[in-house]
């Protein structure tokens, strides 16, 4: 049975705070990244989801489902390597205890990645786009219920829920860097399966740039809880509804991988760019 929600997150963040995890960034990679990033911290402590007081277990292959805190030069990291999806049967408030707990654990800035299907023609699988808006097309909201009053109001504005300031640094360190950085609108769907070709059309037609199943309810969280944050996808496949060609997981994780290393210089740089 799930804990009363305060409850849960209140045991979760003490856990982690007994274990002297004070960190000043926060970060959350998606499916099949993660590695290149880890290996450019100093990695102090890694604790698996499942002990972690109340907290869900990732259950996706490509999510190694474990916390990584260590630092990037002289700032403190706290890595969720892999994250929990609606898809795989939790509720929405399981789904972002993660926001939650970094909140209370006083991070000051929380970066987003996922793996997204590309609806753009004008860009390719393998590159990034900055989210710069989102539309909601989940069956269920991590908000929905008894408010956090504490923690943000009952009807929180979601008129700019990505940082500006998070978002200019990005695209100036993707200019320095000569990294091909797009800029769009992320759909974010229940899942677990990929989309039809209808439904491609249709979230083309309503201005999605990209798809994907995660990253709102986490976003959703940050903007109620005050905390700013900001998301990259990189685009794993090409999800043209004209010319559709069958994609499974191993494909995705391949591009990923690939793609992983432009993403992990924009972060480190982000992170290097961070007055704390």
């Amino acid at each position: 049975m799930w804990k009363d929600h305060e409850q849960a997150i209140n045991e979760a963040t003490k856990f982690l705070r007994d274990r002297d995890i004070i960190p000043d960034v926060a970060v959350i990679l998606g499916t099949g990244l993660g590695n290149a990033f880890i290996k450019k911290m100093k990695v102090d402590k890694t604790i698996p989801f499942n002990q972690v007081p109340n907290f869900p277990v990732s259950t996706v292959d490509s999510h190694k489902g474990q916390w990584v805190y260590g630092a990037l030069g002289n700032k403190k990291i706290l890595v969720m390597q892999g994250r929990i999806h609606y898809y795989e049967g939790y509720t929405m408030q399981q789904v972002s205890l993660g926001v939650r707990v970094m909140k209370r654990l006083h991070v000051k800035y929380l970066l987003i990645s996922n793996a997204a299907g590309n609806l753009n023609k004008q860009w390719r699988q393998g590159e990034l786009m900055l989210l710069e808006d989102h539309i909601n097309l989940q069956f269920e909201n991590p908000l929905r219920g008894y408010n956090l009053q504490n923690d943000g109001p009952r009807f929180p504005d979601m008129s700019g829920p990505y940082s500006s300031h998070l978002n200019k640094l990005l695209i100036e360190i993707a200019r320095d860097n000569e990294i091909k950085l797009h800029r769009g609108v992320y759909a974010s769907v229940a899942g677990p399966n990929l989309e039809t070709r209808a439904e491609y059309k249709y979230l083309q037609t309503i201005g999605a740039d990209a798809v994907g199943m995660s990253t709102v309810p986490e976003v959703l969280v940050a903007n109620h809880c005050g905390l700013p944050c900001c998301a990259i996808s990189v685009l794993t496949n090409d999800a043209y509804a004209d010319n559709l060609e069958k994609t499974g997981l191993s494909e995705i994780i391949s591009v990923a991988n690939r793609s992983e290393k432009n993403l992990t210089v924009l972060y480190n740089e982000l992170i290097n760019r961070l007055k704390i």
